[in-house]
């Protein structure tokens, strides 16, 4: 008997040579430095991080007809006493004496003549118009908030990013000058720049002769406010990115250049809001120009002039008004224009990531 045939063997699969492995690399952050999020889409763009529950009830809260009703309600009752103070100031004599300023609805007799007499003329007793005034208020009001803003921007920088020896007791001494109270200060500041500063027979300064002038009241004011615009300014600049800062440094440039092309623009918004207050504040001063400049149309400002237009017995009422309300246009101006700032600061990024 044959064999019985034995099938073929099939030739065995030759054997793939394993893949390399390459060791898994350790990804644990490391102690202080905080990991980098990566990308969720393929679009580009970051996954926007979850809304807190608090944070969304604020949102609600605030964007509810409720809350809209209220703000138009506040808006209404601060614009009022500005209205009233318009409507006065355009009203006859005898109609600010007769009636209130709510009676324009019923008998709209406006005239222009109070703002030509209150800017030209001055009045009953008092002599002159106001317009040499509302010049020295200008005079006044705007180098006493640029001096301020320029030293103290570079103040804040130099003691938030310029470390030297003895930068923390210099700012601690700024802060603690907020304390003084400016109407303590006046009289001998007002001593010191007639009578100079003497120790016995010797001088340490002699006397300025600056009087009838704007000097004074600008280094009054640049005085007063240098610590608080400093201690304000520090806070904002110290917050800045310390990455741009190293990246200015590795390219080799100068302290005076960092603060001149990145410091500043960064700090738009922070300059905008003391430039609009400080304006505001001496714009509406009395006490410093009184005590500094005096009485004098060469340097007193328009709030001397104020408190003069309602007459010896107080009844100019029109004249009053429309002196105030011109007053408050010129605030109002500053404000409308340096608004913008804030907006463009709140959106302006400063690292692309």
């Amino acid at each position: 008997m044959s064999d019985p045939a034995v099938p073929a063997s099939e030739p065995a699969p030759e054997t793939q040579p394993a893949p390399e492995t390459r060791p898994i690399p350790d990804v644990r952050p490391t102690p202080g430095v905080q990991p980098v999020a990566k990308a969720q889409s393929t679009s580009g763009r970051k996954a926007a991080q979850p809304v807190r529950p608090g944070v969304k009830a604020v949102r609600k809260s605030f964007s509810s007809p409720l809350a809209s009703v209220f703000v138009v309600a506040v808006t209404v009752l601060w614009t009022l006493p500005t209205f009233g103070l318009l409507a006065t100031s355009l009203r006859p004599k005898e109609a600010v004496s007769s009636s209130g300023w709510w009676e324009v609805f019923v008998h709209p007799d406006l005239i222009l003549s109070n703002y030509h007499t209150v800017l030209f003329e001055g009045g009953f007793g008092v002599s002159g118009g106001m317009m040499p005034y509302l010049v020295n208020s200008l005079a006044i009001s705007v180098p006493a908030t640029v001096f301020p803003l320029v030293l103290s921007a570079m103040a804040a920088y130099a003691l938030a990013w310029v470390r030297f020896k003895g930068s923390d007791a210099v700012f601690f001494v700024i802060f603690a000058l907020q304390v003084v109270p400016l109407q303590m200060a006046l009289i001998p500041l007002l001593q010191l720049f007639s009578g100079g500063a003497h120790l016995g027979s010797v001088t340490i300064l002699p006397a300025l002769d600056m009087g009838g002038t704007y000097v004074p009241v600008w280094l009054a004011h640049t005085m007063f406010a240098l610590p608080l615009a400093t201690f304000l300014l520090h806070n904002f600049i110290s917050q800045l990115p310390r990455d741009l800062m190293e990246a200015a440094v590795v390219d080799g440039a100068s302290h005076f250049k960092i603060f001149k092309s990145i410091v500043l623009p960064l700090c738009t918004p922070a300059l905008a809001s003391f430039a609009i207050f400080e304006f505001l504040w001496v714009w509406n001063d009395l006490l410093v120009a009184l005590t500094f400049a005096g009485g004098t149309p060469e340097a007193a400002p328009m709030t001397v002039r104020l408190a003069q237009l309602s007459g010896s017995f107080g009844g100019r009422w029109e004249l009053l008004t429309a002196g105030a309300f011109l007053s408050l246009m010129v605030p109002l101006v500053v404000f409308f224009s340096l608004q913008r700032y804030f907006v463009r600061g709140l959106l302006a990024g400063s690292v692309k990531g």
